[in-house]
């Protein structure tokens, strides 16, 4: 029990249990009272020509109870887990608040629009209950996901922050030995990508629409490849295309050389990731990178953004390699 505790937030998970019931309950003891006003069965389902398909009040009653209970607490429990980022917690609050009024809001405009009617099948869904509810629903769920305290409580992400702290304090090199960077490429690249596809892709989309379609898709691929996130730490060195496709690996015991030099990406095989053989290229623009030897042969080639940052960069590697292997000096390839 203390583990569930500590894992989840329990005010959200007693709001996200409590509150569809009592809006149920709300909604059935509505229906109650206007219930000798209503029609017998009634309609739950129209089309162009009226009325189709009905259903007795109590199933119309319990059926929409249950839904209104079992929506919100498949969305509002998502905010309950404290493993969960914050602002996704925040989102699933107001999203499960905003679902649950909307669905409270569609069943009270079907019943209002039978009232005092002794046939059903001349109703319809009472649009002025439908939209009021509606913009309610969507504001009230807003404002939910503004006002959720969602960082109350000592989360895994507090826990992993303090870790690392700590760790930092045992080992204050371990911060020098830490470099994150993103490149790209200059803005005169993305500028000529986008008038040479989504100038001529907007031209087509009239006539061939799934070339078009084809154009900018080529261009999202290529703008992806067209930035990277590089980080260095005493893993080794990792970089992501578009910050989320792994692309190259390198660990710090396989590093033998790291060197900052000025390179052009036709001689690296061309912009991107590239692989020749044992060589592996991320260069996003011409200009200062980090060429690291592998131990075991071939290298690796990485865009590293202004000369000063590619010196840290290749510094930072040889310094990891180094501990890595468990060497006084910098590794030899």
């Amino acid at each position: 029990m203390g583990t569930f505790r500590d894992s989840v937030d329990t005010r959200a998970v007693r709001f996200a249990i409590g509150f569809p019931l009592v809006l149920a309950a709300a909604f059935t003891v509505c229906a109650l009272l206007i219930r000798s006003r209503l029609p017998e069965p009634l309609a739950v389902r129209w089309s162009a020509e009226g009325a189709e398909n009905f259903a007795p009040f109590a199933a119309v009653v319990g059926v929409g109870a249950a839904m209104i209970v079992l929506t919100g607490w498949a969305v509002l429990l998502q905010a309950a887990p404290l493993t969960r980022p914050a602002v996704m917690r925040r989102i699933m609050m107001g999203a499960g608040l905003g679902l649950s009024l909307f669905v409270t809001a569609v069943l009270a405009a079907v019943l209002v629009g039978q009232i005092g009617l002794s046939d059903a099948r001349a109703s319809h869904v009472d649009v002025t209950i439908l939209a009021m509810g509606s913009g309610a629903a969507l504001g009230l769920g807003v404002v939910m996901g503004f006002v959720f305290k969602a960082d109350e409580r000592w989360s895994v992400d507090d826990e992993r922050a303090a870790r690392e702290a700590l760790e930092h304090i045992r080992d204050p090199d371990l911060a020098r030995d830490d470099v994150r960077l993103w490149v790209h490429a200059r803005s005169s690249i993305f500028v000529m990508l986008g008038i040479s596809t989504l100038f001529p892709a907007a031209l087509l989309s009239l006539a061939l629409p799934w070339l078009a379609a084809v154009l900018a898709a080529a261009a999202l691929v290529a703008t992806l490849f067209l930035f990277a996130r590089v980080r260095v730490d005493r893993a080794g060195l990792r970089v992501l295309a578009a910050g989320l496709l792994p692309v190259l690996t390198v660990p710090a015991a396989e590093i033998g050389s790291a060197t900052p030099e000025l390179v052009r990406a036709a001689e690296r095989g061309g912009w991107g990731f590239r692989r020749h053989g044992r060589d592996s290229s991320m260069l996003v623009a011409n200009g200062p990178a980090v060429v690291v030897q592998r131990l075991g042969g071939g290298t690796v080639t990485v865009s590293a953004g202004g000369p000063a940052t590619a010196d840290n960069v290749a510094q930072t590697l040889t310094r990891v390699a180094s501990r890595a292997r468990g060497d006084g000096a910098p590794p030899r390839p």
